[in-house]
C-alpha cells in the first residue's frame, strides 16, 4: 500500500489510498436470542450499488430481519 515514513518514524498511510477501495458495511444483530452483536461485511468491487443490510442475514443466527447498518 501506498504511504511514507512520518517526522518520527512512525508508518503513514496516504489519505486518498482508500477512495477507491470496496465499501465496507458494519452491521448489529437486534435479536435479544443472538450472541453476536457485530460484524463487518466487506464488499467486492463486483457489488452492485445499493446493495444494503437487507440484502444480508447474520451469520450466526440466521435472521436477516435483526439487522441494522452501524452509523460510524
Amino acid at each position: 500500500m501506498p504511504g511514507r515514513a512520518s517526522e518520527n518514524g512512525a508508518f503513514m498511510f496516504d489519505p486518498d489510498v482508500g477512495a477507491g477501495m470496496p465499501k465496507t458495511l458494519e452491521v448489529a444483530c437486534t435479536d435479544e436470542d443472538c450472541d453476536l452483536d457485530m460484524f463487518e461485511l466487506h464488499y467486492t468491487y463486483d457489488m452492485p450499488d445499493g446493495t444494503g443490510v437487507e440484502a444480508f442475514a447474520c451469520p450466526y443466527c440466521g435472521s436477516a430481519d435483526a439487522l441494522e447498518e452501524i452509523q460510524v
